[in-house]
């Protein structure tokens, strides 16, 4: 019995050690993608501010970024094909 428990605790050691890994990429990864949400969301203004000031309306881009428009268009996309 004792055996087993001390084959738990370690088993238990490995996987919080494992989990606090996973925990510290994961913080990595959510830092890069708010800094690559926020790179694009600054270069889609700058789009949108250069299209603004075009007197030709059929130029303008749709800059809106969100995930329903993304499934919006993948659908629309996929229906064309």
């Amino acid at each position: 019995m004792e055996r087993v428990n001390s084959d738990l605790y370690y088993q238990n050691c490995h996987i919080m050690k494992e989990n606090e890994r996973l925990r510290k990429k994961a913080q990595l990864l959510n830092q890069e993608n708010q800094a690559l949400l926020s790179e694009l969301k600054q270069k889609l203004s700058k789009a949108n501010n250069n299209n603004n000031t075009n007197d030709d309306p059929s130029t303008t881009l749709d800059l809106s970024v969100g995930s329903t428009s993304f499934s919006h268009q993948k659908k629309a996309s996929s229906s064309r094909n």
